[in-house]
């Protein structure tokens, strides 16, 4: 069975960070590119940031702002996202997927890819 199990959110203060995992299980990153996406109540879900097989990285410029890095751990299945100086517009519960190629968007990453449980972020003023 394949399962994806993120881990690490909390509630922070705004400008403290946190360090968010994702932790796969019946399956290998080294084969998939993965994601990090998020979603907050009344907002559409957006995608965060994307790791390939090879490493290079993808951010969402508009969310990310500089603030956040993926990296992954072949050797331990994780794929890890360090988020400093949070703000509270970043509250949302993070989730880590393996989208399909063609589409990276929330929707085909929840449709067609897996999609782990998602991890809660609370940014306080």
């Amino acid at each position: 069975e394949v399962q994806l199990v993120e881990s690490g959110g909390g509630s922070v203060q705004a400008g403290g960070p946190l360090n968010l995992s994702c932790t796969a299980s019946g399956f290998t990153f080294e084969d998939r590119e993965m994601g990090w996406y998020r979603q907050a109540p009344g907002n559409e879900c957006e995608l965060v940031s994307l790791i390939s097989r090879d490493g290079s990285t993808y951010y969402a410029d508009a969310v990310v702002k500089g603030r956040f890095t993926i990296s992954q751990d072949k050797a331990k299945n994780t794929v890890n996202l360090q988020m400093t100086t949070l703000e509270p517009e970043d509250t949302a519960v993070y989730h880590c997927a393996d989208p399909p190629p063609a589409d990276r968007g929330c929707i085909a990453a929840k449709q067609f890819g897996y999609w782990g449980q998602g991890t809660q972020v609370t940014v306080s003023s």
